[in-house]
């Protein structure tokens, strides 16, 4: 039986921070391999209609990654940042930068908690910090949410198929 669980984004007016909530029906371990392991993560990660290249993907503390999302027509689309921890299966936290913008130093903190909840549930607790309130409002008009829960659903279907090994 699979659960539908929605993801929760809060986005207040005026302030740097979103906070994006979900609960998935899968054990801590497995949800955190999900996030630092190179093949699972791009099964996952960004939406269904655009391909990813992993180029680097160290998780680790001072560890780099980057990925390039393609879409059909052939556009490219670049994502960098740094992993300042990696504490399995407890917390991530990294930066990120989408490489598109006329200049560069638009960088995001993010911290991805990972909760153990009863029956073998998780819930993740993803808080991202931006430069600015202008930042922030430009990821939220960016379409990120729908991006978001395309990944979200991709990962339900993946934690699934994981489980039922």
């Amino acid at each position: 039986m699979t659960i539908s669980y929605e993801t929760k984004v809060t986005a207040e007016p005026g302030k740097q921070l979103i906070l994006i909530e979900r609960e998935f029906d899968a054990p801590r371990e497995l949800v955190f391999e999900a996030f630092t392991d190179a093949e699972l993560f791009v099964e996952w990660m960004g939406p269904r209609n655009l391909a990813m290249t992993l180029e680097t993907f160290e998780p680790r503390d001072g560890g780099s990654w980057r990925y390039i999302h393609r879409d059909e027509a052939g556009n490219a689309y670049g994502f960098h940042g740094v992993f300042h921890e990696v504490s399995a299966p407890e917390r991530i936290i990294q930066t990120f930068e989408f490489e598109g913008l006329p200049e560069r130093g638009h960088v995001t903190l993010e911290t991805v908690i990972f909760e153990e909840l009863p029956g073998g549930k998780t819930k993740i607790r993803m808080e991202s910090v931006f430069r600015s309130v202008a930042d922030r409002d430009g990821m939220v008009q960016s379409g990120m949410e729908g991006g978001l829960n395309d990944s979200f659903g991709r990962l339900v279907e993946l934690l699934e198929k994981l489980k039922n090994k």
